[in-house]
C-alpha cells in the first residue's frame, strides 16, 4: 500500500511545477529543504520527513516545503501528517497570492485531490483498527461502518476499493454503498442513501423547549426558552446529485457554474450557488419546506444551549469543514455526512461549515425582542433573509449554531446551500 501511495505522491510532485522545489535563496533551512527535496524524489520518505520537519522549524512558512513534507508522510502512510502539511500549503498559498510574494504556484486542484485520498486512506485504516479490536463490541463495529461509509464518499481509487469490499465482507448481510447513487446511510448499518431526491434520511426534532439566542452578539439577544412543536429535519445538505435529479424532472433553470459543479467527483457534496427561492422551490417539489430560522437552530444545538452542534469543544477540522481560502472549482466543500465527531444531537450532519443554509425566515437584526415563544415564524416582511451555520471559508465565529446571518435572497453564491424540513 505504502508503495503505492508513494508513487501517486511522486508522480504529483513532479506534475507540480516546473520550478525548483528548494525554497529560494538565502531562506532559514534552504539546506534542509534542498535535501528534503532529493530525498523525496529517491523515494526515501522518512529521512525526507526528518530533513523536511527540521527545515519548517526555520522557516515555518515556506508553501514548497509543507508540499514536500505533506508528499513524505503520504508516503509514509502518516495520514495525519499528510492531511496537516497540504492544509497548511494551501493556506501559506493563497496567502502568498494576497501579498505577491513569487513562491512557486501550488496546482490547488491536485492538492484538493490528494487530501481527499489520504483522508480515505487513514478512514479506511480507522475502520481497519476498529474491526480488529471490536468484534464483539458492536459500537465499535457501528463506527467502523461510519469510518468504511465515510471513505467512500471521498471516492476510492483502485487499491482503496479493494481494501474498502475486503473490509465491508465482514459485515453479512451489510448494503453496500459502493455504487455511484449512494450516500450515506441513514444511522442503521446497511441503510443506503436514496436516490430519489424526495426520499432522502430525516431526523425527528422532538416538541419541547430549547435555549434559542445567546450574549455574543446583538442579533442574537436575549437569550431565551422557545417551544417548538416537532419537525423533522433533512441529515444532510442537499447535494450536487440531488439537485441534479431535481433539474432533469422538473426542466428548471440550472445554477450558475453548473457545468463546474455537476461532475462525478462533486455529486456527494452540497449544491451551492442557489437562491433562497430556488431552495425554496426545491423543498416544495420534494413534499417538504424550508426550516424556520427557530427550528434550524434547535436541530443544531439541541436543548442544553451548547455552542456548536457537537458541544463546547473549539472547532477543529475533525468537527467541520472550515478554514479554506479559495473556492477552487467546488472542492473546498466536501462531500455531506464526513464529520461523524460534529453531528448535532439528533445526528444531523454539517450544521457547522461546508455550506451556509438557507432557512424561511426574513432578517430582521431586533426578531428576538419581540418575536413569540411558542413556534415562531418569523417577520412578516423584509429586505434579506436569514442563512445559518457558516461554510468552507475561515471565520469561525460563523460556526456557531446561535450566529446570526443575512443574504439577498436573490443571490447564488458560491457559499449557499440548503437542506429541507418537514411537519409530521
Amino acid at each position: 500500500m505504502r508503495q503505492m501511495v508513494g508513487a501517486l505522491g511522486f508522480a504529483l510532485c513532479l506534475n507540480m511545477t516546473a520550478n525548483s522545489m528548494a525554497a529560494p535563496a538565502g531562506t532559514a533551512g534552504n539546506q534542509d529543504f534542498a535535501e528534503g527535496e532529493n530525498l523525496l524524489k529517491n523515494k526515501q520518505y522518512a529521512e525526507a520527513r526528518v530533513a523536511l520537519e527540521a527545515g519548517i522549524m526555520k522557516s515555518p512558512s515556506s508553501v514548497q516545503a509543507h508540499f514536500n513534507l505533506a508528499e513524505a508522510c503520504r508516503g509514509l502512510a502518516a495520514w495525519d501528517c499528510a492531511e496537516e502539511h497540504y492544509e497548511t500549503a494551501l493556506h501559506l498559498d493563497a496567502k502568498s497570492r494576497i501579498t505577491g510574494t513569487r513562491e512557486p504556484r501550488l496546482s490547488k486542484m491536485k492538492v484538493w485531490q490528494s487530501l481527499e485520498e489520504v483522508t480515505a486512506w487513514r478512514l479506511l485504516e480507522k475502520a481497519k483498527s476498529l474491526i480488529a479490536s471490536g468484534q464483539a463490541q458492536p459500537d465499535k463495529m457501528k463506527q467502523a461502518e461510519e469510518a468504511l461509509d465515510g471513505a467512500n464518499q471521498l471516492g476510492l481509487n483502485n487499491e482503496q476499493q479493494t481494501v474498502y469490499q475486503q473490509l465491508e465482507a465482514k459485515f453479512p448481510g451489510r448494503r453496500s454503498t459502493s455504487s455511484p447513487d449512494s450516500l450515506k446511510p441513514d444511522g442503521s448499518a446497511g441503510e443506503a442513501f436514496q436516490t430519489d431526491s424526495r426520499d432522502v434520511p430525516m431526523a425527528l426534532v422532538p416538541a419541547g423547549e430549547f435555549t434559542m439566542g445567546s450574549t455574543l452578539k446583538a442579533d442574537e439577544k436575549p437569550v431565551r426558552r422557545v417551544y417548538l412543536d416537532a419537525f423533522y429535519m433533512d441529515k444532510y445538505h442537499v447535494t450536487v446529485g440531488q439537485y441534479a435529479r431535481y433539474l432533469e424532472a422538473t426542466g428548471t433553470e440550472a445554477p450558475p457554474e453548473w457545468d463546474i459543479m455537476n461532475q462525478p467527483r462533486h455529486q456527494k457534496r452540497p449544491v451551492v450557488n442557489v437562491s433562497w427561492s430556488d431552495a425554496a422551490t426545491f423543498c416544495k417539489w420534494a413534499g417538504k419546506r424550508l426550516p424556520t430560522e427557530a427550528e434550524w437552530e434547535k436541530a443544531a444545538r439541541g436543548t442544553d444551549g451548547r455552542l456548536y452542534p457537537w458541544g463546547n469543544e473549539t472547532p477543529t477540522r475533525l468537527h467541520a469543514n472550515f478554514g479554506k481560502k479559495e473556492w477552487a472549482h467546488h472542492m473546498a466543500l466536501v462531500p455531506v455526512g464526513m464529520f461523524e465527531m460534529g453531528k448535532s444531537p439528533y445526528g444531523i450532519y454539517d450544521m457547522a461549515g461546508n455550506a451556509w443554509e438557507w432557512v424561511n425566515d426574513w432578517y430582521d437584526h431586533d426578531y428576538y425582542k419581540k418575536s413569540p415563544t411558542k413556534n415562531p415564524q418569523g417577520p412578516a416582511t423584509g429586505k434579506s433573509k436569514v442563512v445559518r451555520g457558516g461554510n468552507w471559508r475561515y471565520v469561525q465565529e460563523f460556526l456557531r449554531s446561535s450566529f446570526r446571518y443575512n443574504a439577498d435572497p436573490s443571490g447564488r453564491q458560491f457559499g449557499y446551500g440548503f437542506r429541507c424540513a418537514k411537519t409530521p
